[in-house]
């Protein structure tokens, strides 16, 4: 089944969706992004704070800012090992890590050019006899001059940053840079451990650039600025193209755009991290291009807008442009998207999906020994089954967010309630207060202040509750918005990369709407009542006493059901009830719509009732009472009991020389005398029908076959008393008996395979038995009234097995005529 659309599933979120006071929520248009406060925080990095800005995908799913990542990777040496002096930074230790790069002073001499080692030249910002070192720059993919550093040994998102040993004294500085190069490459490593879930991952050769960047993300959070921009009229900020590496709020404008480099300069960044010299001096810098007239643009989209900000350092080809740069520039304009092509094969594009390493390959990538045992789909294939389970997830939060508003709604309505009726409450007890002697004016206050910690215990529980669900619901609304924006987009590459992490983020948000998280805490009802009848010399002991009925119990349905002739009931006391329950009142009519009766008094919740007539119907209710009195009825359900009959022996009432086998369906005996065993049911209504088959018979005894009263003579032959009537046979004849009264003798016996059947008709009061399907005489017995169990008697010659919940046979042959 396909699912809705998310449109209708996003819009009835956003108008069920309250604001933080609770007041109307009036949606906003669906172009404007600006307006989905709630994504903000999807939209924004977890290191910074802010928007992200070229985001990358760590091994966890989660994505942080490029420039934050390289604040949070540290190297990870193996053993001690000394950097070299040309190597240590001389940089303020009590600088931020993204600000560290672009206060640092410029340098006093230029650095002789040595052994490129990672990305290139490092130097271009770095000094002799600093106290750190910009470990990072060793390993940048894009260092251009600008590095990243954090100078406390942890960083604020918690990850531990390994501090620089000074060098030995008395290196040189090119031979200590290749020495360090060479010994970071082949005894340490760099790691990233992601903010948010504190996981590691290890850096390899290509360091940040091994990491994809999130061009949906990155997209959609250039269309929430240019939404935002619009909305705060920032369109003429937007014009102005800024720094990227200025840590002035706001930035500076830009006065020079580095080609090989792609990133903007200030004049101030472009002397500290960009100078004319070194490895930079082969750069060609040009103006800042003119911004495009349309769409207008917000200042904060200049920085993010910039493809090749996080990759500006000079590769071996004299280019260091990020491969995803223009697939995620152009996501938010106008222009034709150009697809992303593989980093490894960059004429290639995308056409598979490698479903072991949950990324996009291009089909070169498959030729290669990588993914040559990997499992790999069809790149638009799985594109639409990620997008159609994120639908399907998304559709059960939004089922969930509208409970989630009714809820709130609910809890409105209590708030209201509680208001009214704690008015209510004060004001009859200030009336019944005032009619008292002066006597009682110390102790009304005390009453007064119980009725109004009672409403604010009451109130604050109540707004806890909306705050938290506000909070939950808010949260699911930002989640919701951030994944249509997802959906909407059409790179199946990108979204194959973040839709595992999106799904179960859905899946998550989904489970936090536990049962009985949209049950409220309290009950807007106030259990308090004043008796004001009380003697004078009680005054002192006056305070709230219990005089309300009980409540109406539930019926849990859920737990009531019937059981051949039996019914089960199961009911509970309504929540936030302080009303005081002594016990419970069950009753059950007669099965025809008659009078109910009294079936069970007790404290007991569960109550079976056994006994019933088969194939009827019985309505049951139930109320609770206390010292106050009874409490109305519950609802009356309707139970149904079996229309056939199921039983068996019952080796509680046979006698001790019955063996009973076969799950208590086969009985013999171990004497030579007559014993009785009876069936587990009993029948006073409808009819019934059932059969015995005999396994085995020996030595021509008589066995007998009928029914009983529970009280039968168990050690004699069935229908030797007034307790049972019975039909015996022999092997060539048989015979009805009842109170030792033989009649109606009838040719036809029983011999090993024969079955007995027994048929009693209580609507017409008679007892008619076959053999092998043929009637065995006429009706047996007339005006048989009252309670019958099955019954049989037999010796230790006779086995039979009994067979239960037969219809009654409609093709039953006619009577053998009697013989006497």
């Amino acid at each position: 089944m396909r699912p809705p659309p998310l449109s209708l599933a996003l819009s009835t979120l956003v108008r069920l969706c309250p604001s933080p006071g609770l007041g109307p929520f009036h949606p906003p248009p669906r172009a404007a992004l600006s307006a989905g406060a709630a994504m903000e925080e999807e939209l924004k990095c977890p290191v910074c704070g802010s928007l992200f800005r070229e985001p990358i995908i760590l091994p966890c799913s989660h994505n942080v800012c490029l420039p934050c990542a390289r604040t949070i990777a540290v190297q990870t040496p193996d053993g001690e090992q000394h950097l070299p002096p040309p190597l240590l930074h001389s940089r303020g230790s009590g600088l931020p890590a993204g600000a560290a790069a672009a206060a640092a002073p410029p340098p006093d001499h230029e650095t002789p050019a040595g052994p490129a080692c990672g990305g290139g030249g490092g130097g271009g910002g770095s000094a002799a006899g600093g106290d750190h070192a910009d470990k990072l720059s060793l390993y940048s993919e894009t260092d251009s001059g600008y590095g990243s550093y954090t100078p406390s040994l942890k960083s604020p998102n918690g990850v531990r940053v390994l501090p620089m040993v000074p060098a030995p004294p008395g290196s040189s500085a090119a031979a200590a840079r290749g020495a360090a190069c060479s010994s970071l490459s082949s005894a340490s490593s760099s790691s990233i451990t992601c903010p948010q879930c504190h996981r590691s991952a290890s850096l390899d050769h290509r360091g940040l650039r091994g990491f994809r960047r999130n061009r949906l993300l990155e997209a959609i959070v250039q269309r929430y600025q240019q939404g935002r921009g619009a909305v705060q009229g920032a369109s003429a900020a937007a014009a102005v193209a800024v720094c990227q590496l200025c840590d002035r709020t706001p930035p500076e404008p830009a006065v020079t755009l580095c080609e090989q480099c792609d990133v903007l300069y200030c004049a101030a960044c472009q002397l500290k991290c960009h100078p004319s010299r070194g490895p930079f001096a082969k750069h060609r810098l040009v103006p800042p291009p003119p911004p495009p007239p349309q769409p207008p643009r917000a200042p904060a989209e200049a920085a993010s807008a910039s493809p090749g900000a996080a990759q500006g350092a000079p590769s071996a080809g004299g280019s260091c442009k990020s491969p995803g740069a223009s697939g995620a520039g152009a996501a938010g304009g106008g222009a034709a998207r150009k697809y992303p092509t593989c980093p490894d094969h960059e004429m290639e594009n995308y056409s598979m999906y490698c479903v072991s390493c949950r990324a996009p390959v291009c089909y070169l990538c498959l030729e290669e020994a990588r993914h040559g045992k990997h499992e790999v789909k069809p790149l638009g294939a799985t594109w639409k089954q990620h997008k159609a389970q994120l639908s399907q997830a998304l559709n059960g939060v939004s089922d969930k967010a509208k409970e989630a508003k009714e809820f709130l709604v609910q809890l409105k309505n209590i708030l209201q309630q509680i208001q009214e009726n704690g008015l209510d409450y004060e004001a009859c007890l200030v009336a019944q207060c005032d009619a008292l002697v002066d006597a009682l004016t110390r102790q009304k206050a005390k009453l007064l202040t119980k009725v109004t910690k009672e409403r604010e215990h009451k109130l604050k529980m109540v707004w806890d509750q909306i705050n938290h669900c506000t909070l939950k619901l808010r949260q699911s609304t930002g989640l919701m918005e951030y994944c249509l924006e997802v959906i909407k987009e059409n790179d199946p590459s990108g979204f194959l990369q973040i839709s595992d992490a999106l799904i179960k983020r859905v899946q998550v948000s989904q489970e936090q709407w536990v049962k009985g998280a949209l049950e409220p805490k309290v009950s807007a009802e106030f259990e308090l009542t004043l008796d004001s009848e009380p003697l004078l010399q009680a005054i002192h002991q006056l305070d709230f006493v219990q005089m309300k009925l009980p409540p109406v119990p539930l019926l849990q349905l859920e737990k009531c059901c019937t059981r051949n002739n039996s019914v089960t009931l199961a009911w509970r006391t309504p929540p936030f009830t302080h009303s005081t329950v002594d016990g419970y009142i069950l009753e059950l009519d007669d099965g025809d719509g008659g009078q109910f009766r009294e079936v069970y008094v007790g404290k007991e919740t569960l109550c079976t009732i056994d006994g019933l007539h088969f194939n009827s119907t019985y309505n049951a209710r139930v109320k609770a009472f206390n010292s106050s009195g009874v409490g109305p009825y519950s609802k009356t359900v309707v139970l149904q009991t079996s229309d056939v009959a199921w039983f068996t022996f019952d080796p509680n009432s046979g006698h001790r020389d019955i063996i009973l086998s076969n799950d208590n369906q086969t009985a013999t005996c171990s004497s030579y005398d007559d014993r009785v065993v009876l069936g587990t049911a009993a029948f006073s209504k409808g009819v019934h029908y059932w059969e015995l088959h005999v396994d085995r018979y020996d030595n021509h005894p008589d066995p007998a076959f009928g029914v009983a009263r529970a009280s039968v003579v168990k050690d004699t032959m069935l229908g030797k008393d007034d307790k049972a009537w019975a039909m015996y046979v022999d092997s060539k004849r048989s015979w009805f008996m009842h109170c030792s009264s033989h009649t109606n003798r009838t040719e036809g016996g029983v011999c090993k395979g024969a079955t007995v059947g027994v048929l009693l008709d209580l609507n017409e009061h008679t007892l008619t038995f076959f053999i092998n399907g043929q009637q065995q005489g006429p009706t047996a017995f007339s005006h048989v009234d009252g309670v019958f169990m099955p019954a049989l008697s037999l010796n230790r010659n006779v086995q039979v097995t009994l067979h239960t919940g037969l219809e009654v046979p409609t093709n039953l042959g006619r009577p053998k005529l009697s013989g006497n």
